[in-house]
């Protein structure tokens, strides 16, 4: 059976009672952890403060979030990319996309160039 989940913030608390005076064995007793957890929680979060653990949280789902977004662009650029690529083969029956394909495309509205989209390099989203 499984022990209970500490949270960030409850294992710097947990941390900090080992050094202010008790022993490590104590603080192991009384929270009913092992040692090998106090010690892998200490080199995890070492000497780091409540404030900072709820700071470094709140950043790691900010990027998350952010590698989401990156992510749905992504996808909707290649999906872009695809239909491009279909109504640009020969045979395709498409009279206003012949002249995009030649790189001849125009902005209907503003008589403005249009840009054609840039190969995705997929070693840059791979981490």
């Amino acid at each position: 059976m499984r022990g209970k989940r500490h949270t960030t913030e409850e294992r710097i608390r947990i941390l900090r009672k080992a050094d202010g005076g008790k022993t490590i064995l104590d603080v192991c007793r009384e929270h009913n952890i092992s040692e090998q957890t106090f010690h892998r929680w200490k080199r995890e979060f070492g000497m780091m403060e409540v404030s900072q653990a709820k700071r470094l949280k709140e950043l790691e789902k900010e990027n998350a979030r952010l590698k989401k977004i990156v992510a749905d662009q992504v996808l909707g650029m290649e999906i872009l990319q695809e239909a491009l690529e279909k109504s640009c083969e020969p045979g395709s029956q498409a009279v206003g996309r012949r002249a995009f394909c030649r790189g001849e495309a125009m902005h209907s509205e503003a008589g403005l160039p249009l840009l054609p989209l840039a190969p995705i390099d997929d070693a840059l989203w791979s981490s």
